[in-house]
């Protein structure tokens, strides 16, 4: 392997992750057998792995557990000759200097007149861009494996969020528990690489037919569902479709009283009730509204499939919707944007980016998935997607707070990381400036978990939470895809690295 440059950034390249025999493949050793089904509607296929030990997935030296994805790292860093887009909406700075000491930014500014320290390791960025951390609100550790069964995959979907520029996450919702709080707090402890993460309790939920979810009957046991959850070091929450009024509102004054922000997926509440109570974010932007189902009945959930005709058909310039925005908005209810999970669902739609690091059970699967929406000429999702993308930019242009995520779940294809940029994009294909949509995905979420003053933009004294990308993102935004290094907390990561290391076996860790 070469060794870093220290004056010209130079890096070298990681060994060949663990191998994992997959049924398809011929010639493996003796194997355990893991099974894995396929997403909802599949056949169900088997997936043979090799034992293996945290030693073989991670190939880590014992010293430092993320040396082997570490690109730069020194006391003093210098990002030199860099196109700095700030996350603030405004324009781009050329030819900037970045110099990185513990952590933070401690110097900012031209570098005709911004010296680095003689002791810094120079990274020469010319022609590339840099941009804040992103920070989504919308991310999980589990993924869809089976007919209503979702696998943990915590180890390579944290590498793959960072590897993509995320640096910060909200787990929007768990069907596990203790995986989302024990990988943030390992992540935070340095044992693992991976943003840092607002882990997000089990979902409180009504009684539903989903397998891994807790339901709540009342009031009662949603506060104690928040408390328990609260105790074991969960730090937000989220409501799902089938709760309901009393139950939420348990939940938000239980929260709120112990600091916990609660979103939502709802269905049987409706949105603007939702606001009434008090809750902090609505997840999928208007995609899961009821409101407007005209024969709505109090707590119970028309199906999803009748919201959405409901927005599919909505009058965007009338008032009862301008009506539900305002109560939003002077509720200080912010919006989460997941484009992508419904992008795959949209007949016509490009393939999403990523599907080669996924096992090829589940690459089969969301194939057969992509080709059955792409055949249904029926489908409410050809009028629902542009739409939800104007409501969108009516609830920005009124001054809601909108704020991004992915959402890997859904029939598969959302791959962490890969998606992430994809969910910029679609925000400029909504019709969103470049700047505007990256600082939806950067200083908004920021602004929204309440840790503006220290993340989500490019700042003087600022975390150095910082994505190297190759080229221009505001000049042509699929350069957000061109991500070269990712800093958090002033140390560089390697994304071919990071991806390499799971490469082929997303979905059976």
């Amino acid at each position: 392997m070469r060794r870093q440059d220290r004056r010209a950034g130079r890096v070298g390249r990681l060994g060949p992750a663990a191998r994992v025999c997959l049924a398809a493949l011929k010639g493996c050793a003796t194997a355990a057998a893991l099974a894995v089904l396929v997403a909802p509607a599949f056949r169900p296929v088997a997936v043979v792995a090799q034992p293996f030990s945290a030693g073989t997935i991670a190939q880590q030296p014992a010293a430092n557990p993320l040396a082997a994805f570490i690109k730069v790292q020194a006391p003093i860093v210098a990002l030199v000759h860099a196109r700095v887009i700030d996350g603030t909406g405004a324009p781009p700075r050329e030819d900037q200097t970045i110099v990185i000491r513990d952590g933070h930014i401690a110097a900012l500014g031209d570098a005709s007149r911004t010296a680095p320290p003689d002791a810094a390791t120079i990274v020469d960025l010319t022609g590339k861009s840099v941009l804040p951390g992103l920070v989504m609100l919308h991310e999980h550790l589990y993924y869809t494996t089976g007919p209503g069964v979702y696998g943990q995959l915590g180890v390579s979907f944290s590498r793959l969020y960072l590897a993509g520029g995320v640096t910060t996450m909200r787990t929007a919702g768990n069907v596990n528990g203790v995986m989302d709080i024990n990988i943030a707090r390992r992540i935070a402890a340095g044992e693992m690489p991976g943003p840092d993460i607002d882990a997000t309790a089990p979902y409180v939920n009504g009684p539903s037919t989903f397998l891994q979810m807790h339901a709540v009957t009342g009031a009662d046991e949603a506060r104690a569902h928040v408390d328990y959850w609260a105790t074991q070091g969960s730090s937000s929450l989220k409501a799902y479709m089938q709760i309901s009024r009393a139950s939420l509102k348990a939940a938000i004054d239980d929260g709120h009283r112990r600091g916990m922000k609660i979103t939502g997926h709802l269905c049987s509440v409706t949105y603007g009730e939702a606001a009434d109570l008090g809750i902090d974010n609505l997840e999928h932007g208007f995609f899961a509204a009821t409101d407007f189902v005209a024969d709505k009945q109090p707590d119970v959930c028309p199906g999803q499939a009748r919201g959405q005709q409901t927005i599919a058909a909505l009058d965007e310039d009338g008032e009862p919707f301008k009506a539900l925005v305002k109560k939003l908005v002077d509720k200080k209810v912010a919006l989460t944007s997941t484009l992508t999970v419904f992008e795959t669902l949209t007949p016509g739609r490009p393939l999403p980016p990523g599907l080669d690091v996924l096992a090829p059970p589940l690459q089969d699967a969301f194939r057969r998935a992509y080709d059955r929406a792409a055949q249904n000429t029926q489908s409410v999702y050809a009028a629902l997607f542009p739409k939800a993308m104007r409501l969108e930019r009516a609830f920005v242009k009124a001054g809601g707070l909108l704020v991004a995520g992915t959402d890997p779940t859904g029939s598969g294809g959302v791959v962490p990381g890969y998606a992430d940029q994809r969910q910029i994009e679609l925000l400029v294909e909504a019709g969103f400036t470049p700047l505007e949509a990256i600082s939806i995905a950067t200083l908004n979420g920021a602004r929204y978990l309440g840790r503006d003053a220290r993340i989500g933009s490019i700042a003087l004294g600022k975390q150095a939470d910082l994505v190297v990308v190759d080229g221009n993102p505001v000049t042509r935004i699929a350069d957000i895809r061109k991500v070269e290094t990712v800093f958090k907390n002033g140390v560089g990561f390697d994304p071919e690295k990071l991806i390499a290391s799971v490469k082929g076996q997303v979905g059976i860790w």
